[in-house]
C-alpha cells in the first residue's frame, strides 16, 4: 500500500513518515510568508492537524507522488487564516485603554539568534508584495515547485502563476534598484530540503532577477 492509499486508511505511521519527510519545508513555507519565526511555528502545527482532518481528501495519484505540494497548500491556507485572526486580534487591542509600556524583549530575542538583518529584509520583502504575489513566490522560489504544481496548490491557472510570478520579481527588483533591499550576512533558516531555495546573502537579487522555468 502506497503512501497516499495509507494516508487515506488513516495509518499513523504514515502520518509520521510524512511529517518527517516535510516538517522542515512546511515551516520554511510559513516563515516565508510571515516573516515571523513563531508564527511559522503555529503555520506547522495548524497544517498537519488540517492535513489529518482532510486524509481522506488525499487522491490516489501516481504511486511515488509527493504529498508536498498538497501540504503546501494547506499550509499556505493555515497561513492567510492566522494573519486574518492576528489582524482581529491586533485590532481588539488597538481598541482597549492604554496600558502601561511593557519592554518588548523580541529585539533581544533576535539579537541573540543573530536574525536581525535577515528578518528586516525578509519582512522588507514580504511588505512589497501583495498577497497573492508572496504565495507564489514562496512556492515558485523557495519551495521549488514547478508553476503546474504551484497553481493547482494556490488553485488558480497555470497564467495565473507565471504572472504574479513576474509582478513580484518586477517589483522586487525595483527595490534592489532602488537600495532598499541590501543584501545581509549569512542565513540563519533552517537548512532547506531538497527543491528548496534558501534565504541566502544575495535573497533580494535572486528574487528580483531570477529566470522563469
Amino acid at each position: 500500500m502506497n503512501m497516499r492509499a495509507r494516508m487515506r486508511a488513516g495509518d499513523p505511521d504514515a502520518f509520521r513518515d510524512l511529517f518527517d519527510e516535510h516538517v522542515r519545508s512546511v515551516y520554511n513555507h510559513g516563515f516565508r510568508l510571515t516573516g515571523d519565526w513563531s508564527v511559522a511555528e503555529d503555520v506547522v502545527s495548524l497544517t498537519f492537524l488540517e492535513a489529518w482532518r482532510l486524509r481522506q481528501r488525499v487522491d490516489a495519484g501516481p504511486e511515488d507522488g509527493s504529498l508536498r505540494p498538497w501540504l503546501l497548500s494547506i499550509a499556505t491556507n493555515v497561513t492567510r487564516n492566522v494573519r486574518r485572526a492576528a489582524r482581529r486580534h491586533a485590532g481588539a487591542l488597538s481598541r482597549l485603554p492604554r496600558a502601561d509600556v511593557v519592554p518588548d524583549f523580541a529585539e533581544e530575542v533576535a539579537t541573540r539568534l543573530g536574525d536581525r538583518e535577515r528578518l528586516a529584509l525578509v519582512r522588507t520583502a514580504l511588505a512589497a508584495l501583495r498577497r497573492p504575489e508572496r504565495e507564489v513566490l514562496a512556492l515558485c522560489v523557495w519551495s521549488g515547485l514547478d508553476y503546474a504544481e504551484a497553481a493547482a496548490a494556490l488553485g488558480v491557472p497555470v497564467g495565473t502563476v507565471r504572472s504574479r510570478l513576474s509582478r513580484a520579481r518586477t517589483k522586487l527588483h525595483k527595490l534592489v534598484t532602488a537600495g532598499k533591499l541590501r543584501p545581509a550576512g549569512e542565513s540563519r533558516e533552517p537548512s532547506a530540503g531538497r527543491g528548496q531555495v534558501p534565504v541566502d546573502r544575495t535573497i533580494a537579487v535572486r528574487f528580483a532577477q531570477e529566470n522563469p522555468r
